[in-house]
């Protein structure tokens, strides 16, 4: 029997149905809040958490930086650390997919207004504007004419964070109202669904109103789906695609997959699958 520790910061739907899964099939579990914990980092023994700790921190920061201590500490920690580092950011994402040959939107990065003014001219709108760390489709705009650029940009430069005035474009890709989310652990493809917007929206985020049904992936975009995974390092993954006039786009992924909306369309327990991979995990 292995022991699992689930780190959070905020405890949702899905970390309680990942405890009830593993203690389901006879595993030690417990949950953690990591802001309920300090760690020594000159001391390995000074960590009383389990052997295996699944990271599931909604704060990408915390959940970088908690995975990195706790590898320190001699932990075998899921999500590995330098995955979710890659996948936190949406422009070290894009350089590991296009890395491999994954097709992906058409992406622009500028460091200033100024080259983010030039890469308006040069490219033409729509542009999609999104943050490079974020979840939930927060701070994401889209620029359909000069004047929403114009505010989309003078809003970010108002921010006071450096990250916001490092400007992160993709096209406005052409596709039905919906996306495709994969949730992937390891070699096994666990769920794959359709995201539909909402009415109105042409965002398909479920924390925004929109909604999923299952389909079962071709053989071609399985492979896909597995590549673009292994781009970023491999490990329980959330891989999101978009259907265009030049195939499947893929355009993010999650290393901390929230899947609520994935399992209203599944007639299976997602958070079991989880379990069992995270039982395989710890074994190896």
């Amino acid at each position: 029997m292995a022991s699992f520790s689930v780190l959070f910061d905020r405890l949702r739907w899905e970390e309680k149905e990942i405890l009830n899964s593993l203690q389901k099939i006879g595993q030690k579990a417990e949950l953690v809040d990591v802001k309920s914990i300090s760690f020594s980092l000159d001391c390995r023994e000074d960590c009383a958490l389990s052997d295996n700790v699944f990271v599931r921190c909604l704060s990408h920061y915390r959940s970088w930086l908690s995975a990195e201590i706790l590898r320190a500490k001699g932990k075998y920690v899921i999500n590995r650390p330098e995955v979710i580092s890659v996948c936190m950011n949406k422009l070290l994402t894009t350089i590991a997919l296009v890395k491999e040959g994954v097709p992906t939107p058409k992406t622009y990065v500028s460091f200033s207004t100024d080259s983010a003014e030039e890469i308006k001219e040069k490219v033409g709108l729509p542009l999609v504007i999104k943050p490079l760390v974020g979840s939930w489709g927060r701070l994401i705009s889209l620029a359909r004419d000069n004047s929403s650029f114009k505010s989309i940009i003078e809003l970010r430069e108002a921010i006071n964070d450096p990250l916001e005035h490092i400007y992160y474009f993709q096209e406005f890709v052409r596709r039905p109202p919906r996306d495709i989310r994969a949730i992937v652990a390891g070699e096994e493809i666990v769920a794959c669904v359709y995201r539909y917007s909402p009415p109105g929206e042409w965002k398909t985020n479920v924390a925004r109103g929109g909604f999923s049904v299952q389909f079962k992936p071709s053989e071609a975009l399985q492979e896909l789906i597995h590549r673009s995974a292994d781009a970023v390092g491999g490990g329980l993954l959330g891989v999101d695609m978009m259907e265009s006039e030049r195939g499947y786009l893929v355009h993010e992924l999650n290393s901390n997959v929230e899947f609520r909306g994935a399992q209203s369309a599944v007639n299976f327990s997602i958070a079991d699958k989880i379990a069992s991979y995270l039982v395989r995990e710890a074994r190896k």
